[in-house]
């Protein structure tokens, strides 16, 4: 590695030079990632305590949450850190290591938002069946399937960019370590290497996107069958899903199915997905879904009674 790689640092940009805007930037998203890793955990707890969300559905939204929570501290707690320093740096191991796990959770999440989708298939297309298809064994195994694919994924991905030989300039002009911004540090061609990674991860988020449009259209054709209040009640739980499919995928093409060229719109996209997407999933969840509402509601009550006790 020492042979390849004569930087031992990478030095960030961050998302203003001002010190001003900094410091208002810190106090943003201090409170944003409050409310992401709150409002998330709000919501495992609640399908974990409540037994009137024990259907295969609220459990795959819980791992979600998870998962957010997850995705999001891959990136924003040293966002926030260097919006109090003067110098930004991250070492190249801790750089690789930030790559690693944010493509990691993110790949996690495409993954899980299309076994989502096959759960929502299975409920709707095939009622009579649901409980048989969808059985506790089979959600398991749908979610270890979930963290193996999106391990095999980010692995390919790392040993991709631990190929790129980094000999200086060691600025990035972003607030994370991402493809983009290391492809344009390396000192070699990185042509090959560029498009080996952009299929990688732009043919995962296509081909994913297109099976949950593919899935979710199969299930509107097939509420045409259904009673007026059937088709309101699908139509509720499928547009919480699609909103959030919408809400993750459309920054993550933008970003990751183009040539390898840095957009000054990059990282407000990228601030997008690392924390806006993450902190509006929880609130559809729950705004969109009276029992988890109703859930959250008990969950308050009961826990105001041990306080009072």
């Amino acid at each position: 590695m020492a042979n390849t790689h004569n930087v031992t640092e990478f030095i960030f940009l961050g998302l203003s030079p001002n010190p001003e805007v900094q410091r208002i930037c810190f106090v943003i998203f201090l409170l944003l990632y409050m409310a992401i890793v709150l409002g998330n955990s709000l919501i495992v707890l609640t399908v974990m305590t409540s037994r009137s969300l024990g259907s295969p559905m609220y459990f795959f939204v819980s791992y979600l949450s998870f998962v957010e929570i997850c995705y999001s501290s891959t990136t924003v707690p040293k966002l926030l850190s260097d919006l109090l320093a003067e110098r930004k740096t991250i070492p190249l191991w801790g750089c690789l290591v930030q790559f690693f796990f944010m493509h990691f959770f993110a790949s996690t999440e495409i993954f899980l938002l299309t076994v989502m989708a096959y759960d929502r298939y299975v409920a709707i297309c095939k009622p009579l069946n649901y409980t048989t298809i969808m059985n506790q064994q089979v959600c398991m195994v749908l979610v270890g399937m979930t963290w193996v694919g999106a391990f095999v994924h980010s692995l390919s991905q790392i040993l991709l960019i631990f190929q790129l030989p980094f000999c200086g300039p060691n600025v990035i002009d972003h607030y994370f370590c991402d493809v983009l911004p290391l492809l344009q540090l390396a000192c070699s061609d990185t042509l090959l290497i560029g498009l080996l990674i952009i299929a990688n991860g732009g043919t995962l988020s296509v081909i994913s996107f297109v099976v949950l449009l593919v899935s979710y259209a199969v299930i509107l054709l097939h509420l045409r069958t259904r009673s007026s209040e059937g088709r309101r009640k699908a139509l509720s739980t499928c547009g919480s899903h699609i909103t959030v499919v919408m809400l993750f995928f459309v920054p993550c093409v933008f970003i990751y199915l183009r040539p390898s060229t840095t957009l000054p719109a990059d990282k407000m996209v990228a601030v997008f997905y690392t924390v806006v997407t993450p902190l509006l999933n929880p609130v559809i969840y729950s705004l969109r879904n009276a029992e988890v509402k109703k859930a959250m509601k008990r969950l308050w009550t009961r826990t105001m009674q041990l306080g009072g006790t």
